[in-house]
């Protein structure tokens, strides 16, 4: 353990002795669940900072779209109406799978590791 780390754990042990954390907000209650968890730990603060900023990824904007489209299309009661979505979300389908071929994704070990579970999120 560094001199920085020695140093913040004296400073959070004197903290408890004096009781300055006995009336902390949420104090003996569940933490909230990290939104980012199943994402791997080396992306997860590239991935916080670009949320933060409101930024989304081509890919994960892609596939916000098609999720979108699908529910469209299961709401959906007009045939013409019908085609029509089916045909955009052919569209955006190959549109994703021409950008992921582009980038050579499907390639790198941490897509093959998390595509199903990105997926199902989808």
């Amino acid at each position: 353990m560094d001199v920085f780390s020695q140093l913040a754990e004296e400073r959070i042990k004197q903290a408890l002795k004096d009781g300055e954390f006995d009336d902390i907000k949420g104090k003996g209650k569940p933490q909230k669940k990290d939104p980012l968890e199943h994402v791997p730990a080396d992306l997860r603060m590239s991935y916080r900072i670009m949320k933060n900023s409101g930024y989304l990824p081509e890919e994960v904007q892609l596939n916000k779209e098609l999720a979108s489209l699908r529910d469209l299309l299961k709401l959906c009661k007009d045939d013409n109406d019908k085609q029509r979505i089916e045909k955009r979300i052919s569209e955006k389908e190959l549109q994703f799978q021409i950008m992921l071929e582009k980038r050579n994704m499907k390639q790198t070990s941490t897509y093959k590791r998390y595509s199903s579970k990105i997926n199902r999120l989808f």
